[in-house]
């Protein structure tokens, strides 16, 4: 192997090929980053150089890794991670402290909880910023390679290293717009049925857990559109007779903008349990064990910020 001569070598290029690879676009790496996209291609251009391959390759849709760069990344993750929990030292603290936080939150679920994460960021760590991405088959790789913080989701099942606790429980409730022609009779499961339904989903495929319910009981309903995000689900839902059944926390949310009337399901739907998650490489680290009690807090304000509104 051949030696490498360290001096000569930018390790802030190191940071930025992370972002490079995790998001395969120079414009997200450089707004990850912080810089232009000009600074990014730059950056780019150097790590080509660096390492005699192109790393981002033309692909459908965009870029894809490279096969050198496949084979760099896991090295690359362990070797950020283990500077920043060396510089971190013992002590973190989060009134001057500066930087990224990544979180894996579902859509759904970043929109009833980030707000109030956001305002507890803002009492104690305002120099600290936030990077909300939604989980993928690979989550549980995210947090163990370092590319994410930590995750808030539905965990059923976790693989070893991974940590977990109970954040707040989820009930579905279905929402429909004020004034919808169902309203005028009790929403029977019959009717329930009749309707037509939008369904959030991020990959747009897969049951949702009221298809799972009515499958038990030898039922269907017909899902007439999948959006992915539940914003978007609310503007169709607002100016439609398409129903949607969701969490709790987020019709609450809908509701209060008096456009929408939430009404409990006619069939039985289990409790949702949403959890935290991090990495055991994390459990110590005090900048982590900050960041976990503020999302267990900002959890407890959204909870209590319900009980509040009825």
């Amino acid at each position: 192997m051949r030696e490498v001569d360290l001096r000569r070598i930018d390790l802030n290029l190191l940071v930025a090929l992370e972002a490079l690879l995790d998001e395969k676009s120079v414009t997200r790496a450089a707004q990850r980053l912080g810089m232009s996209q000009p600074a990014a291609s730059r950056a780019l251009g150097r790590l080509r150089a660096l390492f005699s391959d192109a790393l981002l390759v033309d692909g459908p849709g965009g870029y894809v890794l490279s096969a050198r760069a496949e084979e760099v990344r896991p090295a690359l993750r362990k070797i950020l991670a283990g500077v920043g929990e060396m510089l971190e030292g013992n002590t973190f603290e989060p009134a001057t402290a500066t930087g990224r936080i990544r979180l894996l939150i579902p859509d759904l679920q970043a929109a009833a909880l980030v707000p109030h994460l956001l305002a507890r960021f803002a009492q104690e760590a305002p120099s600290l910023d936030l990077d909300i991405v939604a989980p993928d088959p690979n989550r549980f790789d995210m947090l163990e390679h370092g590319s994410a913080d930590a995750m808030v989701a539905l965990i059923d099942d976790a693989p070893a290293g991974i940590h977990r606790r109970r954040l707040y429980d989820e009930e579905l409730v279905t929402l429909m717009r004020a004034h919808h022609p169902a309203l005028s009779e009790k929403l029977t499961l019959d009717r329930f049925l009749a309707l037509e339904h939008i369904v959030v989903s991020v990959t747009g495929v897969g049951p949702a857990p009221v298809d799972e319910a009515l499958a038990l009981m030898g039922r269907t309903r017909r899902v007439k559109l999948r959006v992915p995000n539940f914003f978007a689900a609310v503007e169709i839902a607002a100016r439609s007779d398409l129903i949607m059944t969701l969490p709790s926390s987020l019709a609450r949310a809908a509701a209060n903008m008096r456009r929408f009337v939430s009404l409990p399901p006619p069939l039985d739907l289990r409790i949702f349990t949403m959890s935290l998650a991090w990495h055991a490489r994390q459990q110590d680290a005090p900048r982590h064990v900050w960041l976990r009690r503020t999302i267990v807090a900002a959890a407890m304000d959204m909870s209590s910020a319900i009980k509040a509104e009825g």
